[in-house]
């Protein structure tokens, strides 16, 4: 039997393993990078072993150096998680050579699914070859790895070429894999996948369905078990389907089959070897822990003839460090506080106090609500977010809320359009007129030399503040009175450092204020930062700047920049990597490259000066922010 298992990966799914792995009283190894020296998943391993540097290729990417972490660690088997190694062939080889347990399908199996190319091959399907005006709108996708790295669609011929490379070196840094294939793009359908679980004995267990249609550049961001509203037949053909591929290549272990259905049609679109991010669904609902039985079949366990039956509704909200405002813009910074109501299933790689860096994807957590009905469910969660305390970068949590509640998803008649129709309006500001006011009355009350309030006339108190991430300021004016404070018409009940009750006519209400110190105040889950009365003296940035508006690595330059080159308005100039996705920055007008600063390699903060384009017409400095065109990169798995 396995007694200590090393997780080749990190965050959530390490610490995922883990807590199945302890009840069951396996010993856990960690691998970590210097970024992640003192991640939440290092500190919950038994025991942990480094690996030199912060990039993915020098650190999660060896598969030679976390076979010797194995070996170092004393451990008897290695759980590849998912990403990274975890549809590697030759890693899965290199573990079974060195001796080690495999907690993952055979190689070969591996080496026929994992590659989208030949495992369209083996089904009977074929890419695209030459792709002429009629194919189009097509989608480039890389042949390895998932998580939605190294995919485009494309809707115009003379951009594919372009596409393919943005691919080739997206897919390359994320999965040490350049390959990329070309599909027809199924535009209106629905993402919808099967869970297989197989053993060495001949079993095969179809384990209900997922949809995962609510996708943002095709990673997923909302999944749910059952698939809603499919039809019997078609459920049983997808299983049928399911069942196949995984037989077809003598498969063992958790995998999944995805199909994209559409007009009652599934169009078959990978398998991956592997265990997806949206497992807890399927966990829920079939009342599983398929990690153990991944570890169980790998002892050689033998599955029952069926699998048990399903009962009630799952449904997991992927919670990102991320605008989605801001073109789903990757956010970094200390994670506060992640706090969600009991009754509700939080998956993490992080803690209160940790640091969402640039280097490894945006996803902080998944939330997971089970009830007896799909509306139950979707209410639960909803509920469950809109209370959570989720304190430090921006995240999509607002967006995950009304996602849960727009009517076109509770009444199961959405598609992987859905955030291309509905992402202005899902992510509008909608401020909290009173949270100003609270915050201003929380931080006068805990600056008073008397540790609370004097019935003392005085003068009429200003504050300013702005909201985050809208950026929208709002002033705020209170007075002390001898009969207590006046706030236009809100009345103070009581205020404390932490607590403020105000009362609108008969409507009292209560927010809880945390303050992290640098101005940065938390009203529940509102953002704001306050703001000197008298502006500040600011940089001035020459017109026509690119500014980085993330922290990350230049990876290219657009061919030919250089001072002096011509360039013209939107024209893609420097590409960044942050979080995993690829960032493309554009020229925000037509006219002449006077300074360039960016150079493949070198690592940028927020605000970072990339180049100088001199227009005529420029007025004032562009923020990169305003002109990322943020490819139609995605990401479907990891931080799936």
């Amino acid at each position: 039997m396995i007694s200590s298992i090393l997780v080749a990966n990190r965050g959530e799914i390490a610490c995922r393993v883990f807590r199945t792995c302890r009840e069951l009283g396996i010993a856990t190894v960690a691998v970590y990078s210097d970024a992640d020296a003192d991640a939440l998943h290092v500190r919950e391993a038994d025991t942990a072993v480094r690996l030199p540097g912060a990039a993915p290729s020098d650190t999660y990417l060896r598969g030679d150096l976390v076979v010797k972490a194995a070996q170092a660690a004393g451990a008897d088997a290695i759980h590849p998680g998912y990403g990274f190694l975890s549809e590697n062939a030759p890693f899965a080889r290199a573990v079974l050579d060195a001796g080690l347990g495999w907690i993952g399908p055979p190689p070969e199996a591996i080496e026929a699914m994992a590659s989208k190319t030949r495992a369209k091959e083996l089904l009977g399907i074929t890419p695209l070859g030459d792709v002429t005006e009629a194919d189009l709108p097509v989608l480039v996708k890389a042949a390895a790895g998932g998580g939605g790295r190294g995919m485009r669609v494309v809707r115009e011929l003379a951009l594919l070429e372009g596409e393919l490379a943005a691919a080739r070196a997206e897919a390359a840094s994320a999965f040490g894999d350049g390959e990329v294939f070309v599909e027809p793009y199924v535009e209106g359908g629905r993402h919808v996948e099967v869970q297989i679980m197989a053993d060495a004995h001949g079993t095969v267990w179809p384990l209900g369905t997922r949809d995962c249609t609510l996708q943002r550049r095709h990673q997923k961001v909302i999944e749910e078990s059952p698939a809603p509203g499919l039809a019997p037949g078609l459920v049983a053909e997808l299983h049928e389907r399911a069942v196949r591929a995984a037989r077809v290549t003598d498969y063992r272990g958790a995998g999944t089959v995805e199909f994209l259905v559409a007009e009652g049609r599934a169009h078959f679109l990978e398998m991956n070897t592997r265990l997806q991010v949206e497992h807890p669904v399927t966990e829920a609902v079939f009342g599983l822990d398929l990690v153990a039985l991944q570890i169980r079949i790998a002892e050689g366990l033998a599955l029952e003839k069926d699998p048990p039956a399903a009962h009630g509704h799952a449904v997991e909200a992927r919670l990102y460090a991320e605008d989605p405002a801001a073109d789903w813009a990757p956010q970094t910074g200390t994670l506060h506080r992640l706090d969600v109501p009991d009754g509700v299933r939080l998956d993490t790689g992080y803690a209160a106090g940790d640091t969402i860096g640039v280097h490894y994807d945006a996803m902080l957590a998944k939330a997971v609500a089970y009830a007896p009905t799909r509306a139950e469910a979707l209410r639960k969660l909803a509920g469950a977010l809109e209370r959570a305390a989720v304190h430090g970068p921006v995240t999509n949590r607002d967006l995950l809320v009304r996602s849960l509640r727009h009517p076109e998803f509770t009444a199961a008649r959405m598609d992987t359009a859905f955030y291309d129709r509905h992402a202005a309006a899902l992510t509008a500001p909608t401020p909290d007129p009173l949270a100003p006011l609270a915050a201003a009355l929380a931080d006068a009350h805990g600056r008073s030399r008397f540790g609370g309030w004097r019935n003392l006339a005085s003068q009429p108190q200003v504050k300013l503040f702005r909201s985050e991430p809208d950026g929208s300021e709002h002033e705020v004016r209170y007075r002390h009175t001898r009969e207590g404070l006046d706030a236009d018409g809100v009345r103070v009940l009581s205020v404390s450092g932490e607590r403020v009750v105000l009362e609108v006519g008969t409507v009292r209400r209560q927010f809880t204020v945390s303050d992290y110190g640098g101005g940065r105040v938390y009203v529940g889950n509102t953002a704001l930062t306050a703001l000197p009365l008298l502006p500040e003296p600011t940089t001035r940035q020459e017109p026509g700047s690119l500014l980085a508006p993330m922290p990350g690595t230049v990876v290219r330059l657009v061919d030919g920049l250089a001072v002096g080159a011509r360039v013209t308005a939107g024209q893609p100039l420097v590409w960044l990597e942050a979080m995993k996705m690829e960032h493309r920055i554009t020229a925000p007008a037509s006219g002449t490259l006077t300074a360039l600063h960016a150079e493949p390699g070198r690592q940028v903060e927020v605000g970072a000066l990339l180049a100088v384009v001199d227009v005529a017409d420029a007025v004032h400095a562009v923020r990169a922010v305003d002109a990322v065109d943020a490819v139609d990169a995605v990401q479907e798995e990891q931080s799936v």
